[in-house]
C-alpha cells in the first residue's frame, strides 16, 4: 500500500481570511432563477458570502448568479432576506476563494487610501496600441490605448463618452471613470491577468 496523503492544514490566518467580511461598496447585477436581472450593490462581502442591497431580493434558498464590478461572476443561494436587500452564499473552489480574498483586500486598501485605482499596478504601453471600444448597443469605436495596467487603461478616441458608460476595450469589460484631454480613462470590471492583458485589451 502506498503512503496515505497527509491532509493539508491551512494556517489559521489564511483560514480566517476566507471568512473575514469586508465592508466594500461595489455595483453589479444579479440574475434570479427566472433569468431576470436586477441591479445591486454590495454592503459587505467575504470569500464565502455577500450581503447585497437591492429593491428586488430573491426568495430564501433561490439560486442566484451575480456579476460584481472588480470581482466578476459569483454564484450561490439566497441565505436570508433583510430590509433593502439579501445575503447570499458564494459557491467557489478554494482557489477561487483565495482570489476573492486577494481582491477584497485590494479593494479595502484602495478605499482606505482613497485611490481612484490600484497604484501598485505599473502602467505600461502596448506593443500594438490600436484597439476598439464596444458600446452597449454593439457599435464599435476605434481607439488608441495610451497606457494600461491590471486595473484600467487610458485611451484616446475621437468621441467622448459620459462618465460611468459601460464599454468593452477589446474583450475586456470596463467603464469610463475620468475624461482626459484626448480621450478618457477606463476602469476594468475586475483585475486582469498580466499574462493575457495585452491580448484581451487589443483589437478584438
Amino acid at each position: 500500500m502506498g503512503e496515505l496523503k497527509k491532509a493539508v492544514v491551512l494556517p489559521l490566518s489564511q483560514e480566517r481570511r476566507r471568512h473575514q467580511r469586508v465592508k466594500v461598496i461595489l455595483t453589479g447585477r444579479f440574475m434570479r432563477e427566472d433569468r431576470r436581472e436586477y441591479s445591486c450593490q454590495t454592503v459587505n462581502m467575504s470569500p464565502g458570502g455577500a450581503a447585497l442591497a437591492t429593491a428586488s431580493p430573491p426568495r430564501v434558498g433561490e439560486h442566484v448568479v451575480a456579476y460584481i464590478d472588480h470581482l466578476g461572476r459569483i454564484e450561490g443561494r439566497c441565505a436570508r432576506v433583510f430590509d433593502g436587500g439579501f445575503a447570499m452564499t458564494v459557491a467557489a473552489t478554494l482557489r477561487r476563494r483565495d482570489k476573492i480574498a486577494d481582491q477584497l483586500t485590494w479593494l479595502a486598501n484602495r478605499n482606505i487610501l482613497g485611490l481612484p485605482e490600484d497604484r501598485r499596478h505599473k502602467r505600461f504601453e502596448l506593443r500594438n496600441p490600436r484597439s476598439k471600444l464596444t458600446l452597449p448597443d454593439g457599435s464599435t469605436i476605434e481607439c488608441r490605448v495610451i497606457d494600461v495596467s491590471l486595473s484600467g487603461a487610458a485611451v484616446a478616441a475621437k468621441v467622448k463618452l459620459p462618465l460611468g458608460s459601460p464599454v468593452k476595450l477589446g474583450r475586456t469589460p470596463a467603464r469610463v471613470v475620468r475624461h482626459l484631454e484626448t480621450g478618457f480613462a477606463l476602469e476594468f470590471s475586475r483585475l486582469q491577468n498580466p499574462e493575457t492583458l495585452e491580448h484581451d485589451v487589443g483589437d478584438a
